[in-house]
């Protein structure tokens, strides 16, 4: 059987999360020890595009991230959760959120430090978008979720054609 015949036609938020950790180095921050922002965009990309490939099986690529919000600093030594759930499908293209928590791993007290909406397109093969399974709603937060990034989504469009 081919893979393009097993790819689900309804998947729930949860068969595509993903959870990565992270621990920040010296080389991913400032001299002061504050990790930059672009170091954290990149893993709030990766774990996204991860729940993106795990949601469609093909290809996914980044179209927008915005909503970035950096709450509070992360320092070299913590580590970093990033946890990201698919919310919203339309087409080809798929809303995922991602909230990163940095840990102090002496203590063990996590902050969340960051949240982001990422949007990614499922391409097939030669390179062009495809339809990727539909979100099976299962919960109340899973509709409020849906609903939620069906605004933002419609927001994106609008705002494309300005």
């Amino acid at each position: 059987m081919s893979s393009e015949n097993s790819i689900k036609s309804e998947k729930t938020p949860s068969e595509s999360h993903a959870e990565v950790i992270v621990r920040m180095f010296p080389s991913d921050a400032n001299p002061a020890g504050n990790v930059f922002g672009g170091e954290i965009l990149k893993n709030i990309d990766m774990v996204a595009g991860i729940v993106a490939q795990r949601h469609s099986q093909s290809n996914a690529v980044t179209v927008s991230l915005d909503s970035v919000n950096f709450l509070k600093p992360v320092f070299v030594g913590n580590v970093l959760f990033l946890n990201a759930r698919i919310n919203y499908v339309h087409n080809s293209s798929m809303e995922i959120e991602v909230k990163a928590e940095a840990e102090d791993i002496v203590t063990g007290i996590r902050t969340i430090t960051a949240t982001a909406f990422v949007t990614f397109v499922a391409l097939g093969k030669n390179g062009k978008p495809i339809p990727v399974p539909t979100l099976a709603l299962k919960t109340d937060e899973d509709r409020i979720k849906f609903d939620e990034g069906k605004s933002r989504m419609e927001r994106r469009l609008q705002n494309r054609q300005k």
